[in-house]
């Protein structure tokens, strides 16, 4: 994954995001500077990436950071892989629900 200068907020100096993909731990983290703020967790199975578990330091909660992970996650599946993405954590549902651009993962190689 590739490093993000995301501004939060309008009257927040830019902060450096990162999304790191721990493969062994089946783990994506979202890092702000040396912080680590949240995290996707996902199974794989022979025909579809199962996203099981979204999660955002509730004390930077409400800032968009979730969405700004999963379009992240999502991003990296469509480019690596052609499994079909389904979205077991209701987060990650409603985030494809509201981005249509993204439906087509959940339907892709049935």
């Amino acid at each position: 994954m590739t490093d993000d200068s995301t501004p939060l907020a309008a009257h927040d100096a830019p902060l450096r995001t990162e999304v790191r993909h721990d493969e062994a731990r089946n783990r994506y983290t979202l890092w702000i500077d040396e912080d680590a703020v949240g995290l996707v967790d996902y199974v794989v199975t022979p025909h579809e990436v199962r996203f099981t578990h979204t999660e955002v330091d509730p004390r930077r909660r409400h800032q968009g950071l979730a969405g700004i992970l999963i379009e992240h996650v999502l991003d990296d599946w469509r480019a690596n892989s052609s499994l079909t993405v389904v979205p077991q954590c209701p987060f990650v549902e409603r985030w494809i629900d509201d981005h249509t651009e993204y439906q087509d993962l959940l339907t892709r190689g049935r």
